[in-house]
């Protein structure tokens, strides 16, 4: 049986990657809400009781006393037992494991400036350059994927990783209102209405958590226009 560790849904984008892949896919899981204490940093001694590196998530098979700490690492552990996790045809798979790694070591600017704060929504002061490339990358891949491949999702019409590890995105889209191409907009709502981002989306506005490092990351270069969250 597989035991997923997560931190708050309302900040953790990583946390979020698996967690919707594994629902969308019926992948049974336990779930452990692990919220973060303080800051990332100061919840290291917590995590590591189950995460080598302290981080979340963290996948750990009981069956063969495996732990999986990286996201990528996790969908590739996955895959092994669930083919369904990439796509069947070869040239809609290899798209589709560059594009996720592309978002697992790419797209700082959009990282840093749009952190993932799913009750809220607010507008940028201002936008950088490194925001406006990441944004102007982020439609041509997920029009080259919509198109390429003809789907509802980015690689096909199955939902796969490569649309876990943008899911974050989508969320990202929505708090911070950035403007994309209409394809790439729909492909945002598709996300969004998914029953398994609802589940995370409204048990993410139930959270009472406030983490300060991640409200500052939110607000550092945004006014704040409304916040959903429970009290």
């Amino acid at each position: 049986m597989f035991d997923l560790y997560i931190a708050n849904k309302n900040y953790s984008s990583w946390s979020l990657r698996p967690w919707v892949l594994m629902k969308v896919l019926s992948i049974p899981f336990n779930e452990h809400v692990m919220p973060f204490e303080g800051g990332m940093g100061e919840s290291h001694a917590t995590f590591t009781r189950f995460s080598p590196t302290g981080l979340v998530p963290c996948l750990v098979d009981s069956d063969a006393e495996v732990a999986v700490w990286d996201s990528l690492a996790i969908v590739e552990y996955l895959a092994d037992t669930y083919p369904e996790v990439w796509p069947h045809e070869k040239t809609a798979r290899a798209w589709a494991r560059c594009a996720s790694a592309e978002m697992h070591s790419g797209f700082g600017a959009l990282r840093n400036e749009c952190s993932m704060n799913c009750g809220v929504r607010v507008v940028l002061n201002n936008r950088s350059a490194g925001l406006n490339n990441d944004v102007a990358r982020l439609d041509t891949l997920w029009q080259e994927g919509l198109q390429r491949f003809g789907g509802s999702f980015l690689a096909g019409e199955q939902f796969t990783a490569v649309d876990a590890f943008y899911a974050p995105v989508a969320f990202r889209i929505q708090t911070f209102n950035l403007q994309l191409s209409e394809a790439s907009l729909a492909y945002v709502q598709r996300l969004l209405t998914h029953p398994a981002m609802e589940e995370w989306y409204q048990a993410a506005l139930a959270e009472t958590w406030r983490e300060p490092m991640h409200e500052h990351e939110t607000l550092k270069n945004a006014t704040l226009l409304n916040d959903y969250r429970a009290l």
